[in-house]
């Protein structure tokens, strides 16, 4: 058991895919619990496909350049966010129709672009390789939690004021709109961070599951951050474990790591499992 767990890690490339991968555990599922508290959850999804055409675009102009592709995803990500958003206002309608369309476009535009270019490994740009981290990987990915990190702390309160009660910020004249669009800024800039370990269909795994776990384990906001954390951290090493010993891709294994504990959180969890609402249900003697 020991060698299975801790064997891995002996290697340079598996040393670097667990330190971004931390770096990230700690940086996007706080991201998450606030997307999760917002009704926001399956944004994370749009945004995962929507920066997919500006890393293709990335890549196209500067080569396998972990910074061409980071900003170009980072810019694209921004677009199909704001893109969506001004046809909802524009039109009258549904944003989660607009999002529905503006994102499968972004991925299929994406896709087209990859295929397009010969020597671009599709496979492990949509899923990820632990080979990919390298020194200029795990830098992006330090950076990029580093600054999603810092960028949270700075928006708190007004985001957990505008969360919780939009209502009263608007009144008081805060910029609700302002805040949301920094929070969104960074959920994308998160979801570029992971890119190269995870893959772009599987980056934002790592920020929801964990999130949406944390609710079986903390009532409050500042213990369901903890929790996704600690979920997240778990998630990170167990997965790339299981991805050195099954030769999976990186971002699918963790992503079943993270989705085992969120269905074990579902099932015995200490608030609102099944578990729970089984022990608590009324028992009647005929």
């Amino acid at each position: 058991m020991t060698a299975i767990l801790f064997d891995p890690f002996a290697m340079g490339f598996m040393r670097r895919a667990l330190a971004g991968c931390f770096a990230l555990s700690i940086a996007a599922p706080p991201l998450g619990v606030f997307l999760v508290l917002r009704r926001m959850s399956l944004t994370s999804d749009v945004l995962q496909h929507g920066i997919l055409p500006g890393i293709a675009l990335g890549a196209a102009a500067a080569g396998l350049s972990l910074w061409a592709m980071g900003l170009g995803g980072f810019v694209a990500g921004l677009a199909v966010t704001l893109l969506a958003g001004w046809l909802t206002r524009a039109t009258g309608g549904r944003e989660d129709s607009q999002l529905a369309g503006v994102y499968l476009i972004a991925l299929a535009l994406g896709v087209a672009i990859i295929s397009a270019q010969r020597g671009m490994d599709l496979t492990h740009l949509l899923f990820g390789s632990v080979l990919a981290v390298d020194d200029a990987a795990l830098l992006l990915m330090a950076g990029v939690a580093s600054a999603a990190v810092l960028g949270l702390a700075v928006i708190w309160r007004p985001l957990v004021l505008e969360s919780f009660d939009p209502g009263f910020m608007q009144a008081v004249g805060g910029r609700g709109g302002v805040y949301h669009l920094a929070f969104l800024a960074l959920v994308v800039l998160c979801v570029v961070g992971g890119f190269t370990a995870l893959g772009t269909l599987m980056s934002v795994g790592l920020m929801m599951l964990p999130a949406v776990a944390a609710r079986h384990w903390a009532a409050e906001l500042p213990g369901q951050v903890r929790a996704a954390v600690a979920l997240a951290l778990v998630a990170s090493y167990g997965g790339l474990v299981l991805s050195f010993h099954t030769d999976i891709p990186a971002g699918p294994a963790i992503v079943l790591t993270a989705g085992g504990l969120w269905l074990a959180s579902l099932a015995a969890g200490p608030r609102e499992s099944l578990a729970r609402s089984w022990l608590h249900r009324p028992h009647y003697v005929g």
